[in-house]
């Protein structure tokens, strides 16, 4: 699927097959724009999956695949 990448200084459409690098500390949003996109995300081990909020819906502890 297609996926719009929304930063503070401009969106950038990533369509299949293609990479987008996000800057450490930039502020993004990822949007799907068709109805099943399929993402590899790929961050420091040290990453909350909540961002820098813990709450109950934290996982401190990821599965090691």
């Amino acid at each position: 699927g297609r996926l719009r990448m929304q930063l503070r200084d401009g969106e950038r459409e990533i369509g299949p097959g293609e990479v987008i690098i996000v800057p450490r500390g930039s502020e993004h949003c990822p949007l799907a724009l068709t109805d099943e996109v399929h993402v590899v995300l790929l961050e420091p081990r040290t990453t909350l999956n909540t961002g820098n909020v813990s709450n109950e819906r934290t996982v401190a502890q990821l599965e090691r695949i």
